[in-house]
């Protein structure tokens, strides 16, 4: 038994399962709906159900609440219909073109560029052409089937082959473990992708506010070395979060391109700077920081990747202390394992 979704307000309709959740049938079928994780523990995916019935999988309370359920909303990624249904959301356009690939890769090296987080660069099969949008992730695939994401920390247009991941190491972590032990050049591992929505909306010309903690730093990266090799000169500010100044560790790399690019602005923000690291820079929380320097983001998007509790406060403050239009804030939530496993059934 199939039944019909209808996303308004963009009139578009594919059909779903019963036993499939929507968002799995959008991506099958190539209608673009926002999402992240996948895996219900983001709320990347959420929108408004306006007619129909859904059943919700396990998920996380902090990407849908009861209260959120009991106002209409739904989590696409974990929502299998009963019905036929009628969702409010915001499309992602374009998403369909790229096909998603599996396809074997070469460890081509290794850099450590902090005592947790290591640039991985992957050669690409030269028989495929891989394309994606700056700021989409891959799914690693383990021997058991398991697997991890990641987001290409490299633009399209400038990787020639190449991928550029920035990985954090999670210790206990099944793929983080071998990233930092074991794992050597020439290794071959298996990835799929591209996958999430998190990428430049290109059909405006709204001042840009980028939005990073930790390694969260990656798809901003890609996109700031997109919007160069496409001309694109949006004003925009990258505001940066680590705990100390050795967290920073690109630190170097965006100086240089903001000193490169006149439309880029960079903040770094530490939230434990310590006394060895002589910082004379911004302190606090990065999200506190962006609305002390801009209190009105009514007229902005935001581009916010990092850590959940980094997003989801960015994403509460600053629609309903800066007037950001809800519909003005993209998130990726870099949801670890173990935050996925705290889901409520």
């Amino acid at each position: 038994m199939t039944f019909t979704v209808t996303v308004q307000p963009a009139g578009r309709q594919f059909e779903v399962a019963r036993d499939e959740a929507i968002l799995a049938g959008a991506i099958r079928q190539g209608v673009g709906l926002p999402y992240g994780c996948k895996d219900g523990a983001c709320g990347s995916c959420k929108c408004t159900l306006l007619e129909g019935r859904v059943i919700h999988g396990a998920h996380q309370a902090s990407a849908l609440s009861a209260e959120d359920e009991a106002r209409g909303l739904v989590l696409t990624c974990c929502a299998t219909p009963q019905t036929d249904v009628v969702l409010e959301s915001r499309q992602v356009t374009a998403v369909g073109q790229f096909p998603v690939l599996k396809m074997p890769v070469r460890v081509m090296s290794l850099e450590r560029k902090a005592a947790d987080v290591v640039v991985l660069r992957l050669q690409l099969p030269a028989t495929q052409s891989f394309q994606y949008h700056a700021g989409q992730y891959v799914e690693f695939i383990l021997r058991d089937g398991a697997r991890r994401s990641y987001s290409m920390a490299s633009a399209p247009e400038v990787a020639a082959g190449v991928m550029e991941l920035h990985l954090r190491h999670m210790p206990g972590g099944r793929f983080t473990d071998q990233v930092f032990g074991t794992m050597k050049e020439k290794d071959i591992l298996r990835l799929e992708g591209p996958y999430g929505s998190f990428f430049l909306r290109e059909d405006s010309d709204a001042p840009v506010v980028l939005l990073a903690s930790g390694t969260g730093l990656a798809p901003i990266k890609a996109i700031v070395e997109h919007m160069k090799a496409a001309g694109l000169q949006r004003c925009t500010r990258l505001y940066w979060g680590c705990r100390s100044r050795a967290d920073l560790y690109l630190h170097d790399w965006v100086q240089a391109a903001a000193a490169e690019l006149p439309w880029l602005e960079y903040i770094p923000v530490l939230s434990n700077a310590q006394a060895e690291d002589a910082w004379t820079g911004r302190a606090g929380l990065v999200h506190e920081a962006v609305m002390g320097d801009l209190p009105d983001l009514s007229g902005h998007q935001v581009y916010a990747c990092g850590a959940p509790i980094m997003v989801s406060s960015a994403r509460r403050d600053f629609v309903a202390r800066c007037g950001l239009p809800a519909e003005a804030f993209f998130a990726d939530s870099f949801t670890s394992e173990a935050d996925k496993q705290a889901v409520v059934v």
